[in-house]
């Protein structure tokens, strides 16, 4: 039996109730951080209020802006 493994009270080994070993590092990451998390935050508000400007500038929705064309 490992250590940390808990048994249920059916005998099966419950191995989901071991917590992964947590490590934090100071150098930058790629992928899913924080930083790649507020530029996303930050382009979806600029497109938002872009999209926002074109239907008050033009009259239209983005689908009638671009069949007007």
């Amino acid at each position: 039996m490992r250590s940390g493994s808990i048994i249920d009270d059916q005998g099966k080994l419950n191995n989901f109730a071991i917590e992964p070993q947590m490590y934090v590092t100071d150098q930058p990451q790629f992928g899913f951080n924080i930083n790649a998390e507020r530029l996303n935050g930050r382009l979806a508000m600029i497109g938002f209020v872009s999209l926002l400007a074109l239907e008050v500038f033009t009259g239209h929705g983005i689908i009638g802006f671009f069949t007007s064309l």
